[in-house]
């Protein structure tokens, strides 16, 4: 199903923008399956929490794929492109450029705690300024400076016959094909993509798909497929070694990972 573009816009409404005396702002937008919020950016960092849906990221020539009930933080600035994998539910977190709670320039996936959750929706119901969104924000940006990070982030290259080449990895995760097979379509010797690999994305070709394959894997657990489904449609050879490869990459298998928060 293609991409649906929605209209795009640099700047939040004068409602929602932050500022040193309301430093989160919260903005609720509910899309459907497949719709893109174009390339832009603003002078605010953002969290997007993903109370449903699942997201694809792009930003800084690198992607995330965001699960539901997680977020991704994103700083201010920074250029970023956002699509519905499925039907989402997106609660955006506006934060005035003085108290960003990260001090890198780098978007990153966090654990959304049961504690942080309840926090944005209490704060969604806030309509004025007062102490109580005072204390909120203070939480909450207390909550968000000891959030787990998650390893979601797929480096994208810059060369184009290599993006090719991940384009079609990414949209076919369970290719069984062989750098060189990659090399004849997309117009360059193995042996320049393997260094191209190297050089622009510090992975070989193995590593980065073995990365991709794990990062794609959310969106399908997330969806509720079987294991052993997933497994198959990400190239794997069994559930076992899929859920290994998962577990030694987040920290925890594949239904605890997924698991009710």
């Amino acid at each position: 199903m293609p991409l649906v573009p929605l209209k795009h816009t640099e700047s939040a409404p004068p409602s929602t923008t932050p500022t040193p005396e309301r430093k989160l702002r919260m903005v609720a937008r509910d899309l459907i399956a497949h719709q893109v919020l174009k390339p832009h950016s603003h002078p605010w960092g953002q969290l997007t929490y993903a109370r449903d849906g699942m997201l694809h990221v792009i930003a800084d020539n690198n992607t995330w794929f965001v699960p539901p009930m997680r977020a991704i933080w994103i700083p201010p600035n920074i250029v970023h492109e956002i699509r519905t994998m499925e039907n989402a539910r997106l609660r955006a977190l506006y934060s005035y450029a003085g108290y960003v709670p990260f001090p890198d320039d780098h978007c990153v996936v966090l654990e959304v705690s049961p504690l942080l959750r309840e926090l944005i929706l209490s704060i969604e119901n806030i309509n004025q300024a007062g102490p109580r969104e005072d204390h909120l924000v203070q939480v909450i940006l207390d909550e968000l400076q000891h959030a787990e990070t998650l390893p979601m982030h797929l480096a994208m290259p810059h060369d184009k016959r290599l993006k090719t080449l991940c384009e079609s990895l990414i949209a076919e995760p369970a290719s069984t094909l062989t750098l060189e097979d990659y090399a004849q379509q997309v117009g360059a010797s193995a042996r320049t993509l393997s260094r191209l690999f190297e050089q622009d994305l510090g992975l070989t070709f193995g590593q980065w798909r073995q990365q991709m394959r794990l990062t794609r894997a959310t969106s399908l657990i997330a969806n509720g497929l079987p294991l052993s489904r997933v497994a198959s449609q990400l190239g794997y050879t069994s559930q076992s070694a899929f859920s290994a490869m998962f577990k030694k990459t987040f920290g925890k298998s594949p239904s605890a990972f997924y698991q009710d928060k």
